[in-house]
This record gives C-alpha cells, sequence and structure tokens, in this order.
C-alpha cells in the first residue's frame, strides 16, 4: 500500500522532492485546459491498490442510498446517540472543542475509550440500518490531544515555525497519534497549513509561518508522524490525518477570520496550496474544506477548487470533509440542506448541532430527485471507504480492544513531555539582550512576575480542553508544569531564590525580574484584531515593567503570544524580551534557556528564528517576507543567540499614529442587515434569528416596514409581557477600538408609532457577561410620533476601550414595557469631531 521511493527524502529538501511531480501527466482535457499547468499533479506516497479499489466497489455495490447519504454524514458527540449511531450508522462522528464524553470536562481514558468503543459497536450493528460499515471518530488534536485533561500540549504552530525542525515536528506527531490512539479515536483534524498574511487574523498562532516552504515542509513531516511510514502506515499507534483548510484561509482580506481572500490563482498556488503539496505527497487522507472564500465564492461550494484542482488535477483520491457547518454558508443552502456542497466536491458534511437529521433527510431526497447524481454520491462515498479500508477500519479490533487502548499511562508520557519541552526550548526567540542580561544566574534571587508566569492555561493558548482555551485552572493540567515551575525547580537546586509576585511586589529586593505577560487565551475569529498594538487601551502589562524598571531592577519580559504584535513600549520597558509564543503545557523549557547552568556555563543557548515578520507600527498588519516594501522592526529569520550584539535601536518609537480619518462607517442596517451581522427578536436570553419578513418571538413581533424605499426599514413592537430584546450580533466579535480612538457615534434611523413610555437600553455586548449600555428612556419619550428622527450616541458613552475589543453586538435594544419603535439605517460613524452628550 506504500510505495517507496528509490532514495530517501531529506525532510529539508522536500522541494527536490516535488520538482519530479511533474505537469506532463495526461489528464482529462477539460481540466488540463481548465487548470493552469503550474498546479502539480500529486505523486502520493501512499498507492491505490487493486484489492482495495475492489472492496470499495463491492461494499458500494451493496450500499442503499440511504446507507451512502449516512457514510456523508458526521454529526457531534453532543447531538447523537448511540442508538442513532444504530439507526442511521453514520459515516463518522466527532467532538468540537470542549465537548468530552457525558459532558465530563474531567472524563478519563476509559470514558473516552468508552464511548468510542459503544459507537463503533453501534455502526457495525446491521439491526436497523442494514450496514456493518465501521464508523470513525475525528477529534481537533491541533497541539497535542488537547481535549483531553492531562494530555500532552505542544507549542502552538506559531511556535514550531520558530524552530525550524521537521524532524521535531514529525516526533511531535507520532507522540500526538499515541495520545489520540490511547482514546480509542481514529481520525484528527491537523495539521493547519494556513500562511497568514495579515497578522490581525484570530487563527495566526495556527500557522507555522509567513513562508510557504516551511509550512510545505512541516505539512509533510506532520503528516508522516501522524500516519506512520512503511509498514506502520495507519498502524494501532496512528491515526488519520487531515490538511486543512483548503484554499486560502490565511490570506483573507483585513486578517478577516472566514472572511474573502482576493489573491490571484497563481497566488493561491505559490503562497496558500504549498502546504497541501506537502501534505498530500507525504499521503495525507483527508482534507477539510475552510470556511473562506476566493473572490466571493465559499469554498464548501467551489467545485473548481473542490474537484478541478484538488481531485482532477492534483490527484487526491481521500475525501475533502466540511468545517463545522461551513456547507449552510453557500448562498442558497442552510445547514439542514446543501446540496451544493456535495455537488462541488465536498464527500463529508461536518453538522454539528441538530441539523444532521435533516440535512440526512434533505440529502437523501436530493439523490432521489437527481439534484444530487447517483454518480457524485458513489464518488464521495467511495473516497471515504477507500481512507476506512486504507486505515484499516474493517480489519483492525474495536477501540477497546486495540493494542494503546486505555492506556493512561500514555496520556502526558514522560517522553512525550521530553519532546515537548525541547520544542518550547528550540521556539523561543530572543528578540532583546541588553548588556547581555540573559542568560540568568541560578543563585540569585529571581522575582517572577506577571499574570502569565504560573498560569498553564495562558500560556497554552486557545484550543486547550476547551474551544477557546478559556475556564480552565492549573489543576486541569496534571503533570504539566508552569514557567514558574521551572524557574523555582531550577534556581533552589542552584542554592537561590525565587520569589513568585504576580504584581511584582516584593519585600525583599530580587536581583532580577522577569516579568511573564501576554495575550489571553482565543480560537478562530474570537481573535480577530483591528490592529496589532498590544494590549491597546489598557496597559496593566507596561505598567508592571515599568514599575519594576524604574526601581532599577534588571528587567526580562517573557512574551506569550499567538501572533507577532506591536510591543515598541514593551521593548522599552524592558532589558531582556523573549518572544516565547504560546509553549503548552511545558513551561519548564523557557528556565532551561533562560537560566544558566550552576558553574556559570550556557545550559541551552537560543535557537529560535522569527518565522513571521515583526511589525513596526499597529497598523503594520501585512509584512511578509519577499514583499515590494519590506520594513518590519523585525524581520523574517531573525534571532539572537547568546553573545550577539544588539540590533533594535536604545529606544523604540512608542508615537501612535491618529486615528485612521479614512476608517469607513461599519455599517449594521442599510436596506438589509449587513453580513456578517444577524438580526435575532425575542425575549432577553431567548432570542431567535430573524428568518422571515414578518415574525414573533415571545414578547417581540417584527416586520419589514418602508421607510425610502420598499422594506428598508423594520417595525418591532414589544407587547410588554416580558423584557424584550432586539439585537445585532454575530458569531465572532470585532474589535471596536479603531473607531472609539476615530470619535466614532452610533447612529440609528428611528420611528415612533406611539408615544414611548418603556424602559429602553441601548446597549453592545461584548461576551462573558460583558454589556455596555446607556438608558435611552428618556431620549425616546421626547421624540414626535409617526415621524422619522436621527439618534447619534458616542461610542465614549459606552464603555472603555478594553470593553470594545471584543464586540459580538454593537447593537441592543432591550424593552421593559410596551414599545412600538421602527428601525433603519444603524451604523457607526467615524470622524465625528461635534461635542456628544451622553445620556444619563
Amino acid at each position: 500500500m506504500i510505495r517507496t521511493l528509490p532514495i530517501s527524502l531529506p525532510l529539508l529538501t522536500l522541494s527536490a522532492l516535488l520538482m519530479s511531480c511533474t505537469h506532463n501527466e495526461p489528464q482529462q482535457t477539460a481540466v488540463e485546459t481548465a487548470v493552469p499547468d503550474y498546479w502539480p499533479v500529486i505523486h502520493s506516497e501512499v498507492a491505490t491498490t487493486t484489492e482495495i479499489e475492489t472492496r470499495v466497489k463491492t461494499l458500494l455495490a451493496n450500499m442503499t442510498i440511504e446507507q451512502k447519504v449516512a457514510q456523508t454524514m458526521q454529526p457531534e458527540i453532543r447531538d447523537i446517540s448511540v442508538e442513532d449511531m444504530r439507526r442511521y450508522g453514520f459515516g463518522s462522528y466527532l467532538n468540537g472543542g470542549g465537548a468530552f464524553p457525558n459532558n465530563n470536562k474531567h472524563a478519563s481514558v476509559q470514558d473516552w475509550v468508552e464511548l468510542a468503543e459503544a459507537m463503533y459497536q453501534a455502526s457495525v450493528d446491521d439491526s436497523l440500518d442494514g450496514s456493518r460499515i465501521p464508523t470513525m471518530w475525528g477529534t481537533d488534536a491541533v497541539h497535542g490531544h488537547n481535549n483531553v485533561i492531562g494530555a500532552t500540549l505542544f507549542p502552538h504552530n506559531i511556535g514550531l515555525g520558530a524552530a525550524h525542525n521537521p524532524a521535531l515536528i514529525e516526533q511531535i506527531a507520532e507522540a500526538t497519534a499515541k495520545e489520540v490512539a490511547a482514546t480509542g479515536i481514529d481520525w484528527i483534524f491537523a495539521p493547519t497549513v494556513a500562511v497568514t498574511r495579515d497578522d490581525r487574523w484570530g487563527r495566526t498562532y495556527e500557522a507555522y509561518s509567513e513562508d510557504p516552504d516551511i509550512v510545505r515542509d512541516y505539512a509533510y513531516a506532520i503528516v508522516k508522524g501522524l500516519q506512520g511510514r512503511a509498514d506502520n502506515f495507519l498502524s494501532e499507534q496512528h491515526v488519520i490525518s487531515t490538511v486543512k483548510h483548503f484554499l486560502g484561509d490565511g490570506g483573507t482580506e483585513g486578517g478577516d477570520d472566514q472572511g474573502d481572500n482576493l489573491a490571484t490563482e497563481r497566488e493561491l498556488f505559490d503562497i496558500h496550496a504549498q502546504g497541501y503539496i506537502g501534505g498530500l505527497t507525504a499521503g495525507a487522507q483527508s482534507v477539510m474544506a475552510s470556511f473562506n472564500s476566493w473572490h466571493g465564492v465559499k469554498n464548501h461550494g467551489n467545485p473548481y477548487l473542490l474537484t478541478q484542482v484538488l481531485k482532477q488535477r492534483m490527484g487526491f483520491d481521500g475525501f475533502v470533509v466540511g468545517d463545522w457547518n461551513g456547507h449552510g454558508q453557500i448562498p442558497g443552502c442552510s445547514n439542514e440542506s446543501c446540496p451544493a456542497a456535495l455537488n462541488a466536491g465536498l464527500d463529508m458534511y461536518m453538522v454539528p448541532t441538530q441539523a444532521w437529521k435533516p440535512l440526512l433527510e434533505n440529502t437523501i431526497a436530493q439523490v432521489k430527485s437527481g439534484q444530487i447524481s447517483a454518480q457524485r454520491l458513489d464518488d464521495a462515498v467511495a473516497r471515504i471507504l477507500r481512507v476506512k479500508l486504507r486505515a484499516g477500519l474493517f480489519d483492525k479490533p474495536s477501540p477497546a480492544q486495540r493494542a494503546l487502548a486505555a492506556k493512561q499511562s500514555l496520556i502526558g508520557h514522560p517522553a512525550h513531555q521530553a519532546v515537548a519541552r525541547q520544542a518550547v526550548r528550540e521556539s523561543l526567540v530572543l528578540l532583546k539582550n541588553h548588556h547581555q542580561l540573559l542568560p540568568l544566574d541560578p543563585r540569585a534571587h529571581i522575582l517572577l512576575a506577571g499574570d502569565g508566569t504560573n498560569n498553564i492555561g495562558k500560556q497554552a493558548g486557545g484550543w486547550t480542553i476547551t474551544w477557546q482555551g478559556t475556564g480552565n485552572q492549573n489543576i486541569d493540567f496534571p503533570g504539566a508544569t508552569s514557567i514558574y515551575d521551572g524557574f523555582k525547580q531550577a534556581v533552589q537546586a542552584a542554592g537561590g531564590k525565587v520569589t513568585l509576585s504576580q504584581d511584582g511586589s516584593f519585600t525583599q529586593r530580587p536581583d532580577v525580574a522577569v516579568v511573564v505577560f501576554g495575550e489571553e487565551p482565543y480560537a478562530e475569529g474570537n481573535g480577530d484584531l483591528a490592529n496589532l498594538e498590544y494590549q491597546r487601551g489598557n496597559k496593566t502589562d507596561l505598567a508592571l515593567l515599568r514599575k519594576l524598571k524604574a526601581q532599577g531592577i534588571p528587567v526580562v519580559a517573557v512574551f506569550l503570544s499567538g501572533r507577532p504584535l506591536w510591543v515598541n513600549p514593551e521593548l522599552n520597558a524592558s532589558d531582556a524580551f523573549v518572544a516565547a509564543w504560546l509553549p503548552g503545557s511545558e513551561g519548564a523549557g523557557i528556565a532551561d534557556v533562560l537560566l544558566k547552568k550552576a558553574d556559570g556555563t550556557v545550559n541551552y543557548d537560543f535557537k529560535g528564528k522569527l518565522s513571521f515578520s515583526w511589525p513596526a507600527t499597529p497598523e503594520q498588519t501585512t509584512v511578509n517576507r519577499h514583499d515590494a516594501d519590506y520594513q518590519p522592526l523585525l524581520p523574517y529569520g531573525f534571532g539572537l543567540r547568546y553573545g550577539d550584539a544588539e540590533v533594535l535601536a536604545p529606544h523604540l518609537n512608542e508615537t501612535l499614529s491618529a486615528a485612521n480619518s479614512d476608517l469607513s462607517p461599519l455599517v449594521l442596517f442599510e436596506n438589509n442587515i449587513k453580513a456578517p451581522w444577524q438580526l435575532s427578536i425575542g425575549e432577553v436570553g431567548h432570542t431567535q434569528a430573524v428568518v422571515s419578513s414578518v415574525q414573533q418571538q415571545g414578547p417581540v413581533s417584527l416586520r419589514t416596514s418602508d421607510w425610502k424605499i420598499q422594506e428598508d426599514s423594520r417595525q418591532l413592537r414589544f407587547d410588554g409581557s416580558a423584557t424584550g430584546e432586539i439585537q445585532i450580533g454575530a458569531a465572532f466579535p470585532q474589535d471596536l477600538r479603531t473607531y472609539l480612538e476615530s470619535s466614532a457615534v452610533l447612529n440609528l434611523t428611528v420611528k415612533l408609532g406611539s408615544q414611548a413610555q418603556a424602559e429602553v437600553q441601548l446597549a453592545m455586548l461584548c461576551g462573558e457577561g460583558c454589556r455596555a449600555e446607556l438608558d435611552i428612556s428618556d431620549k425616546l419619550a421626547q421624540l414626535p410620533t409617526e415621524q422619522w428622527h436621527q439618534l447619534s450616541f458616542a461610542l465614549a458613552c459606552f464603555a472603555e476601550a478594553e470593553q470594545l475589543a471584543r464586540v459580538f453586538s454593537p447593537f441592543s435594544l432591550q424593552v421593559k414595557g410596551e414599545l412600538d419603535i421602527s428601525l433603519a439605517d444603524i451604523r457607526l460613524q467615524p470622524g465625528v469631531t461635534a461635542p456628544q452628550q451622553c445620556p444619563n
């Protein structure tokens, strides 16, 4: 099943192999003429075999339409039961971030295996669905088996990219595969091979580099590590890998998660497709479609990319899985019905929530009606079956009987932790070392300060136990070490002293302070930013650095972040500055490098080099190697070693540019609700999305109405039976601090149908109970009825800058009492110079 290369493949020279991926193999004429010849034919090292293809055909020939469609469905464990699996025989299922067996965050390895075994046995039980095809479980193990308590957590990809070590990446993948296999799971959604172009993107830390060459070589290495080589290919110690997200997710306009990539096709290939060259050459068996669009076409519904380029031209013979209800974002589709996705080349719908059942039923009906051809369905199912056969799922023991099943000792195994600790050491990048302050003498008195010092959840970042990486405490990481733990162990062993003080206070003056600080955990669009200024509007970490510096204490900054950020003030306030990225569970690796040995010699020198250019200004968000006008603060490939001369100027510019006078209005509602915003109504805490021109939900009723043109406003009636709410919101927050800095106002056009007497709160919602609101009851009560009025409220009236960094809903009206109000044209308007008076 494995195609053996005539020579061994050096990981750092994968490009030499790729030269043999010629463009001259005969293809169907339509594909050859439609797809530019710079897209290569990939010679996967996992070859097709006659035996497997014969078995695929035999299985297909004996399957009903219902059984075939079930193979294309991937529901989530919170939304299906074992009996559902027995009844429908889903091709696969997943656990999303923050989903656990029995909804128990602290589920044991045995609990994971028991669920895998139950689902497997139900899938091969033919008593209800007539099918004996085994299901498979997929999970997001993106920096180790990160959903499982006690697992080894490796540095996030951005740190691994700084290590420039593909051989180490393969070791990390091998360790991850073992820990995943121990829980009975067959398949992981990794590696991410995005090439980030705009560092405002909330998934920047999931990218290895802005350089596609690193991404290509790493993709090859990680796929080999996950799936195994030669005779160990997809053994019981390995898992199916997924190269994701196809295609161009790292290149969206403005770094907008799930946004639009406007690259040319040549740029799409040269920059964003290189990870697929590496990963598919290594034999990755699945590819995940991306949420983003390419020139306005959603990738989940793009037949050119999914079918013509990926499958026909590049020759990918595995299957394409969707991302979390990504099919529902295709125009004309919903989560419950989307023939366009399957027709475009998607082979498996990832369909969490209860949408799986109507999607299953609708897809069956669409095949029977011819909306989806029988041939396209057969091709999708054949691809899924091919991968299951290659993975041995028909022949391996059931999950509970496999070699590594329920081996608790594999979770956080010392050998895996050692690999992770090495990865931490090699990922650290030294940006500044004034007067050669580092390495530190372990016999000294060292103050450990900052909120990242003894916080394993913060150092691990997003995708850690929970989706966003939030809500965790150190006790949730048995066997892990915080950064403080590493210093304490090494310094005490050498006879020195460590004082832990988050706020930097002390009773005995230290010789040096190590301050650990940085970004709070986030994942996906929740991490999108408007610019790259660190702690914009809330410089608490800078204040701590300056406080210590003012006392004459040498300061070492250890910066935890998922991307390069503008930290000129923090660099100025530090004598040494280390970019530590998101190191994961083995925080002790930082002390390994920052401390000398007890005899005064260097323990480990810095090896990390920037795989992302470091910005010179907060607005320099798209600075990338090979740009025509390339002027970063620190270039790609930069990284000091001990003894190197200082590079940064003694004092970096801290001046912020004036607020952007060219900032466009943020339009929420103009004729229609503008993407990505969605309108919802109902009782507070129980709102529902508006999906029709006339709708009632709880105490609120809505209908379209006319202001200037047909149906360009919305009439809302609150009946007073409960506190009602109308909300314009989105799944991911927006950073509105630029609008605050630009003296923006919230403008809304309103008309009252009757005199306002209700209590009305105008609010912005910033998540996790954060709510910035104004009481506008008196303002509305003064308005004449049956006339349109424009109301303006300064953004500064709502909240501090810190709250506006993450706004999920920039417009919410909560109404207590009866109110008849029509709304039109709602927007944030920047650049308003007239003084604004805030309501009480």
